[in-house]
């Protein structure tokens, strides 16, 4: 995810998102401990898309304004 996709989102989408990420993390995490992970960087990449969107909420939270 780029975070010019990001900007472009509502700030609903930006949280919904956040809530759906964190999930998928917490089920990979899970699978990694019990089991082989198939693709094991995706956790690496959740953990970085979910600070994107977290940067971008931040940002709009300093500027004063939620798009």
């Amino acid at each position: 995810m780029k975070t010019s996709e990001i900007r472009d989102m509502s700030t609903e989408d930006i949280n919904k998102k956040i809530e759906e990420l964190k999930s998928e993390l917490f089920d990979l995490r899970m699978k990694q401990s019990t089991a082989n992970l198939e693709h094991p960087h995706k956790i690496n990449e959740d953990r970085k898309n979910i600070a994107r969107l977290k940067t971008v909420l931040n940002e709009r939270a300093i500027e004063g304004g939620n798009k």
